[in-house]
């Protein structure tokens, strides 16, 4: 049976008429802009998480995997792909026919009235995903691979789908686990959506491949901080059915948060929106590995120590550095080991490379 893969986005918003972009016009002169609440909603999440000024990827090479990305758009003027692939319809040009890779591209490269966390990294796309969002889980590793062949040093993915049930009895067919663990014993790191299923609809544990041990799993926060409620909940204790041992530390799932409330983000139509969802959340860690990787180079995979060894390391900072929620002493199986902060993750890497 083919295994189906989606984004994890719970909802993407355009509404229009001042909310969350306006329509200017005067003096013969009409553009779009997002919308005051927008930009500053924007700049609320920067803060929460701690986005320094002095980083922004240079160098730094990230493949994402998704529905593909759209490059006419105000916020990505003057911004080139530094590779592509289309593996569900063949196209050598980018686009995006359902709009959710343009918004996680968005959050990582944009520069104008919206920023990306990492907006100069060389940013690689691999289109995997149906126009409704979907796709089989060939595409995906397919994707997945072609990202390894580009020699990149972090794989994001803003989607998700059921976990192998049975993964101790092997595969006939290359399944999406294999080709995040192929690349993670590159020391490419990978960062996964725990998923949208939480509260009563939450199946019990994060998407894969999320929950794959060295994949970074990131669920989701609301912009005061507090755990979203949609974000998918991590089941870290003995599992027969899917079978798995219990996870300890620094991989307890999810692993940590991020943005995913009302997220602003890029649409493909060349206008802005606000979306909820783990995918928003994945988007903002892998800028923040990339702002790692720029600050300490020899972390990369094609570092001078970038090895599969670096990426347990950095995991073990990541678990060091979150802000845990008022409480918190321990993982917890929503809010992970806490929020991301990068400047305390940056910090930490500076400490360890001077030690």
């Amino acid at each position: 049976m083919r295994r189906i893969v989606s984004v994890a986005m719970a909802a993407l918003l355009v509404l229009v008429a001042g909310f969350v972009y306006n329509i200017i016009a005067g003096e013969g002169l009409t553009f779009v802009r997002p919308s005051d609440e927008l930009v500053e909603s924007e700049r609320a999440y920067r803060s929460l998480i701690n986005v320094p000024s002095e980083y922004s990827g240079e160098g730094v090479n990230v493949c994402i995997v998704d529905t593909g990305m759209e490059l006419n758009h105000p916020d990505l003027e003057g911004f080139d792909v530094a590779g592509w692939i289309d593996v569900v319809q063949g196209k050598s040009n980018p686009y995006d026919d359902n709009g959710h890779g343009t918004s996680m591209a968005g959050i990582l490269v944009a520069n104008g009235w919206i920023n990306g966390v990492a907006k100069n990294v060389n940013l690689y796309v691999a289109k995997s995903l149906l126009e409704n969002g979907s796709g089989y889980e060939e595409d995906v590793v397919s994707g997945i691979d072609w990202c390894v062949n580009q020699n990149v040093n972090i794989i994001s993915l803003s989607l998700g789908g059921g976990q192998d049930l049975f993964p101790l009895l092997g595969s006939s067919s290359r399944t999406i686990e294999d080709s995040v663990n192929d690349a993670m014993a590159r020391g490419i790191f990978v960062v996964a959506a725990a998923g949208n299923d939480g509260g009563e609809e939450d199946d019990g544990d994060v998407a894969s491949p999320g929950s794959e041990r060295r994949v970074i799993c990131v669920g989701g926060v609301t912009q005061s901080g507090s755990h979203w409620s949609k974000s998918s909940t991590g089941n870290n204790a003995v599992s027969f059915f899917p079978p798995k041992l219990p996870r300890g530390d620094p991989d307890k799932k999810p692993e940590l948060v991020a943005p995913a409330k009302d997220v602003p983000v890029l649409n493909a139509q060349g206008t802005w929106s606000s979306s909820s969802g783990t995918s928003a959340a994945t988007v903002f860690v892998t800028g923040a590995l990339a702002l790692l990787l720029e600050a300490q180079p020899q972390l990369a995979s094609n570092g001078t120590s970038g090895d599969v060894s670096t990426i347990d390391t950095v995991k073990d900072w990541l678990m060091q550095t979150v802000n845990p929620k008022e409480g918190q002493s321990d993982h917890d199986n929503n809010y992970g080991y806490g929020l991301l902060d990068i400047d305390a993750l940056l910090d930490k890497a500076e400490q360890e490379s001077t030690a």
